[in-house]
């Protein structure tokens, strides 16, 4: 996977994005960026799936088994794992912030199966080949990675 693209805005705290940003905002740490990016190069070929949680910005990295039958191309988290980890964020009053996944052959865009799938009411991180990048899906509406 290639560096961060442009979606990334880089800040030394929570005081917005440059430019005159009013959209919506992840704020994530560097190093958890980087725990889950060293994840995702783990799982490569396949594609890798996680959750991020926290607070006000990301606090966990927690990294999910891909079960899809077709893993080169597609995610499924493990429901069970899936099930565990967000009672566990709830025992410790933390929220699920994202759903990062990646795209090892591809673009940091929403496939069209991303979109048809999209469930959850909160973004969606995909790395790919060329940076990371995150959205509310269904809409495709682009969500601003400030990293802290």
């Amino acid at each position: 996977m290639a560096p961060p693209s442009v979606p990334i805005v880089y800040a030394g705290g929570r005081g917005g994005c440059p430019g005159g940003y009013h959209g919506l905002v992840l704020y994530v740490p560097r190093g958890l960026l980087e725990e889950t990016r060293a994840h995702l190069l783990r799982e490569a070929p396949k594609e890798g799936v996680g959750l991020w949680a926290g607070r006000r910005e990301v606090e966990r990295v927690i990294p999910l088994p891909n079960v899809h039958p077709s893993p080169l191309t597609a995610y499924l988290a493990d429901p069970l794992a899936l099930l565990k980890a967000l009672k566990a964020l709830e025992r410790e009053g933390l929220s699920l912030l994202a759903i990062y996944h990646s795209h090892p052959k591809g673009p940091a865009l929403p496939s069209p199966r991303d979109i048809k799938e999209a469930r959850w009411r909160v973004p969606y991180v995909i790395f790919g080949t060329d940076g990371v990048r995150a959205f509310l899906l269904p809409e495709g509406q682009e969500v601003a990675l400030v990293v802290l």
